[in-house]
């Protein structure tokens, strides 16, 4: 079956590195509370609220070992009082698990 695994962090400035650090620590997170393999990844689309531009997360799963997987970026809708900094993730996967047994990762 296919799933798909949400998950959210925020930086405290729009600076490559810190963009990095977030994303990382995110997609590790999220692997290791689904007790992901790489192969299980189908597909990830990462968006950014527009405040954030300094850097690409897609280039952070790839540093990681995500090479074969496709991955995307967008910028987020820029709705006036929505949350700022943030960089975001649907993950989709191949898995056995029910809905119910997903672990969607929200940090910071």
């Amino acid at each position: 079956m296919v799933r798909a695994i949400r998950g959210a962090t925020t930086v405290a400035e729009n600076k490559a590195e810190l963009i990095k650090e977030a994303t990382i620590e995110l997609l590790t997170t999220i692997v290791k509370k689904n007790n992901l393999r790489l192969e299980d990844i189908i597909s990830a689309i990462f968006t950014v609220t527009p405040d954030l531009n300094a850097d690409f997360p897609a280039s952070s799963a790839r540093e990681i070992g995500w090479n074969m997987v496709p991955l995307i970026c967008a910028t987020e809708i820029p709705v006036p009082g929505s949350l700022s900094r943030c960089i975001r993730v649907l993950i989709h996967i191949n898995s056995n698990l029910r809905q119910d047994q997903i672990h969607h990762v929200y940090l910071r």
